[in-house]
């Protein structure tokens, strides 16, 4: 049963004034995806490299001249390919407009044929279904973006790939740079800076999980977990891996 005050909250936001205001705002894309998986990736990549050169027998200098170069290049790397690969989606988005475009100027009633077995396949039949195809049709935008959504499967909202691409570097850095703060702060004990490490890692981790939990409406605790134990079980496998090869050729 849901809660009286949940109710009516949810009752205001589905009166025909306030449907009618949302539907009309410009839809706003959430660069929550992009800062997750900035912040994640750069963690666990920072942390493998402290937890692979703290196994490999390295010293707190060189782990923290290895995580800061790691850092940046790696932060500039994904940013950049987050970038591309977000420019490359527009692009797509853009050709496929400009041939439904085209292909209703040149074989408008093929088009009109696509509309009407897009919705036959909803359920629409008979007069209902020419009313739909014609109401549709009589709007070339409408048509073209109704095309674009159910025929080529484009989400017509895109996010801006330089605004993507600074939200996952920006992220990247900023959280992966937690895993080196120990090597930076205790320079008596690389053991103890290590320890650190590791209890700040596996916060930020359990952090990362809880944030997006919350805000996805899940689980904080549960989603905290999960990407507490997937981060960690990558660099954990950096550490052994690591540890393993320096016994290997003698360096222990």
């Amino acid at each position: 049963m849901i809660d009286p005050t949940k109710r009516q909250d949810l009752e205001q936001t589905h009166h025909p004034e306030a449907i009618r205001r949302r539907l009309t705002e410009k839809i706003r894309h959430s660069y929550l995806g992009d800062a997750v998986l900035g912040g994640i990736d750069g963690c666990v990549t920072t942390f493998a490299v402290a937890a692979a050169a703290t196994g490999g027998g390295f010293s707190s200098v060189t782990i923290i001249v290895l995580g800061i170069a790691n850092l940046i290049a790696d932060g500039l790397s994904m940013a950049v390919s987050n970038y591309q690969a977000t420019r490359t989606a527009r692009e797509f988005a853009e050709e496929a407009r400009r041939v439904e475009e085209r292909h209703i100027d040149e074989i408008p009633e093929g088009e009109r044929e696509e509309i009407r077995q897009i919705f036959a396949r909803k359920g629409f039949e008979g007069e209902a279904l020419e009313t739909v195809v014609d109401v549709i049709t009589q709007r070339r935008d409408v048509w073209i973006d109704t095309m674009l959504m159910e025929e080529v499967g484009i989400q017509l909202q895109s996010p801006q790939p330089l605004r993507a691409a600074l939200t996952t570097f920006g992220a990247f850095v900023l959280v992966g740079a937690i895993p080196l703060l120990p090597f930076l702060l205790v320079e008596e004990s690389r053991t103890d800076a290590f320890l650190i490490s590791i209890a700040l890692t596996a916060l930020t981790f359990f952090g990362i999980g809880a944030v997006r939990g919350h805000l996805l409406g899940r689980s904080a605790v549960r989603s905290g977990f999960h990407t507490l134990l997937t981060g960690g079980a990558a660099a954990a496998v950096a550490y052994w891996v690591a540890a393993w090869l320096r016994t290997a050729f003698g360096l222990a």
